[in-house]
């Protein structure tokens, strides 16, 4: 069962239409992303790299910069310090190779995820004082590390934060109490006191902010400035994809504009990773970062080690390039098939009793690769519509990640749990945590006791943008909507509905019938509609709502159902023409 809403938010349509130049569908779904103003109207279709906010307004960032320079000056050795997703990759190589090119003596560490866990370990500091490093400078990570950072000031080492995640806190009194770590210099758009004008920027974004600073600042060559920059830009547009960011505001900004670069000169790491997938640079966009690229980088650090991602962005010559990126993608493809083993075995736990009733999933996989835990955790999320917590047994006690849900604020409800963890942090819709073993069940039961979900946030919903007959669909608009890329999360492709489409037939089209083509009608016109979800939940549909058969008498041809259909455009373009699509998203 879902439920359907429909968007009503006011705006001058018109208006907007005549002065930007769309039509009004696509001016009320611009609405629809809580744009308000004809200012806001403009930099989200508009915007460019000059609007990007400088680096300045972040709280410490020039205390950061200062303490960096000074340690380039003095020639002493720094370290960057960084995680092994995506976001953590991409901000580790933006830092390196930045500081790198200011003369820095600098090199990387990423921890491996068994050996040391997320972000900064004891064993990190320890042998970056044997190996005299004088400041640890993270990225990705370190807001939470209070503990390890008192380690490296009792060892006489300075460290210097960047991170992106919820800062730790305690409540008295009805207050919360921001617990920061006693680094050297703290940069976090997520600090209460920070002013920064949007917090929603991932870990390689701040570090990119961080360089961009530093550039400024420096007596580089512009060109020299600018080629580096363009790179970076790349991988922060990569990073904040990849790393679920929303697609407003300075995100859309930083991904429309690190496309442009990856479409016509894109770094040589990219390139590579673009030509083991098959995708032209051309043709790349913001599904390809989040779904073929960014997870071969992503599998390095699941299975191995994320040193051979950074060996990619680094490589000196395309040969090399292309020699890891094969590695990766093969990679990738064993994990795809790990993950879908334990899929299958965190449903089976769940629908043989294992907390199927609870509203937050607690599930324990002893066996899975813990690297594996966070993508099985989105999977059971998306098919149960609960928030989701999948843990497995590391070397030392029992490590975890969690994956949210609209109206579940995970980081928040892990803080009212925090004694049962050795370590968490995240945010609200995704989290890590190491904990022993014996307070699994424990977890389980606490979380479940203080949720304060009720059945109504379990209906999966829908938002639709624009109630509107497919008469209205057409080539023009379809290709209109492009300006409103690129789509992900905070910006989904738009979505439209109408009621009593008529189907009449159908036919099931891949290998092995996992997608269909409809002949509808409406309004005495015919259309074609495509399907690509789950075939098997909308036969039950058909059986549920127009009796046993009807799903068979669907494909023979032999039906009039009218069904309410919501739905998105799409243009396919296959041997030189293109045309529109229907694409079915959801039915009632």
């Amino acid at each position: 069962m879902e439920k359907w809403f429909v968007a009503a938010k006011k705006a001058d349509f018109d208006a907007w239409s005549k002065k930007f130049h769309i039509t009004p569908v696509t001016a009320r779904i611009i609405r629809n992303r809580d744009i308000l103003s004809e200012e806001e109207v403009e930099k989200f279709l508009n915007g460019t790299f000059l609007d990007m906010y400088p680096p300045e307004l972040m709280l410490d960032m020039e205390d950061a910069a200062a303490i960096i320079e000074d340690e380039i000056r003095s020639g002493k050795k720094l370290r960057v310090i960084g995680d092994y997703d995506v976001d953590g990759i991409t901000a580790a190589h933006i830092l390196t190779k930045g500081l790198g090119a200011l003369s820095a003596h600098v090199d990387t560490v990423i921890p491996h995820r068994i050996k040391d866990g997320y972000g900064l370990s004891e064993r990190l500091i320890e042998d970056a004082c044997k190996e005299g490093v004088h400041t640890i400078v993270t990225c990705d990570n370190g807001i939470a590390a209070a503990e390890q950072i008192a380690l490296a000031v009792e060892r006489n080492m300075t460290v210097v934060v960047t991170d992106h995640h919820e800062v730790p806190y305690r409540e008295h009194d009805g207050m919360r109490e921001e617990l920061l770590p006693p680094a050297a210099a703290v940069v976090d758009p997520k600090r209460t006191e920070c002013t920064y004008p949007y917090k929603g920027i991932c870990g390689a974004v701040v570090a990119y902010k961080l360089v961009e600073l530093l550039f400024r600042r420096a007596k580089l060559p512009p060109e020299e400035k600018q080629e580096l920059l363009d790179e970076f830009l790349q991988l922060a547009a990569v990073a904040t994809v990849c790393d679920v960011m929303e697609l407003l505001d300075e995100n859309r900004i930083i991904v429309k504009e690190g496309l442009k670069r990856l479409h016509t000169k894109p770094c040589r790491g990219m390139r590579a990773l673009m030509q083991v997938n098959g995708i032209e640079p051309k043709d790349l966009t913001s599904y390809h970062l989040g779904f073929v690229v960014g997870p071969c980088l992503n599998a390095t650090g699941r299975l191995d080690t994320a040193k051979r991602a950074l060996e990619l962005l680094a490589a000196a010559d395309d040969r090399m390039a292309y020699t890891v990126a094969c590695e990766l993608k093969e990679m990738n493809d064993s994990r795809k098939a790990m993950t879908l083993s334990g899929v299958e075995q965190a449903v089976r736990l769940v629908e043989e009793g294992q907390g199927r009733e609870d509203k937050v999933l607690v599930i324990f996989l002893p066996d899975c690769h813990e690297s594996l835990a966070g993508i099985i955790a989105g999977r059971l999320r998306e098919r149960y519509g609960k928030p989701v917590f999948v843990l497995t047994r590391g070397e030392e006690g029992v490590k975890g990640s969690g994956r949210s849900t609209e109206a579940y604020h995970m980081y928040d409800e892990m803080t009212a749990c925090r004694d049962l963890f050795t370590k968490y942090g995240g945010h609200k819709m995704a989290a890590g945590l190491s904990m022993e073993e014996k307070n699994v069940e424990a977890l389980r039961r606490r979380l479940n006791e203080n949720c304060r979900l009720t059945e109504e946030d379990f209906i999966p919903r829908i938002h639709i943008d624009v109630p509107m007959p497919l008469s209205y669909a057409n080539e023009k608009l379809a290709a209109e909507l492009a300006v409103l890329e690129p789509f992900g999360t905070g910006n989904p492709k738009p979505l439209f509905a109408t009621k009593n489409v008529i189907f009449r037939s159908g036919s099931k089209m891949g290998t092995n019938g996992s997608f269909a083509r409809y002949e509808v009608e409406q309004d005495g016109r015919r259309y074609e509609l495509l399907y690509f979800g789950g075939l098997d939940r909308f036969h039950a549909f058909l059986e549920e709502r127009f009796g046993e058969g009807a799903a068979e008498a669907l494909y023979r041809g032999r039906c009039e159902y009218a069904i309410s259909v919501a739905y998105q455009l799409g243009l396919n373009t296959y041997r030189g023409n293109t045309r529109m699509q229907l694409l079915m998203q959801s039915f009632s």
